[in-house]
């Protein structure tokens, strides 16, 4: 599977098919037992554990079926958290997590807490935070999975529209009737 930079791709497939353990060996959280990962022509599982971290850190976004969001923190302050690992100062992990929001139709938003917002505007701020620093890639893991078909529709219509400002986004999904949103879909 070749992904080109500002692309996005829907695999699909049965449960069990191995949707996720792709998407896990993408990311760099599984190690393959054969085959390369390639990220800019690079073996990523040549580089020691700490490059791996750092690969994740900064050249990948996730986006998880369950959201995890933190509940005792505002849609602006779960966004904050990926930049803040890479240690940016406050001041600017709030300024590209405020632009993330916005960028995902959450600017007026910011102030609540996950349990205040339904379910297309928790995976809505998800995808703001995988989107925070500016990641070459977002891997998302059946992000529609918990939502409704009109909000699981919105989802995939929001990750087109990023892809076409230039995001790399694969999805992976058994549900075949969204992918209609992406441009390429692989089908294992």
């Amino acid at each position: 599977l070749t992904v080109q930079p500002g692309e996005c791709v829907a695999v699909i497939g049965a449960s069990g098919v191995g949707k996720s353990t792709l998407l896990h060996l993408l990311g760099t959280l599984d190690r393959p037992t054969g085959g390369r990962v390639l990220f800019a022509g690079e073996d990523v599982f040549a580089r020691t554990e700490a490059g791996l971290a750092r690969l994740r850190r900064e050249e990948i976004g996730f986006v998880f079926q369950f959201y995890n969001l933190l509940g005792e923190m505002s849609a602006l302050e779960n966004a904050m958290l990926p930049a803040l690992l890479q240690r940016l100062s406050v001041s600017e992990a709030r300024a590209r997590a405020t632009a993330a929001l916005a960028e995902v139709g959450l600017g007026d938003r910011m102030d609540h807490r996950p349990g205040a917002l339904s379910g297309g505007e928790q995976q809505r701020v998800a995808i703001a935070r995988a989107l925070v620093t500016s990641p070459a890639i977002i891997l998302a893991d059946e992000p529609t999975g918990n939502l409704d078909s009109k909000t699981g529709a919105e989802i995939m219509s929001l990750f087109d529209e990023l892809s076409r400002r230039g995001h790399t986004i694969i999805v992976v999904t058994h549900e075949e009737d969204i992918v209609r949103h992406t441009r390429r879909i692989v089908r294992l």
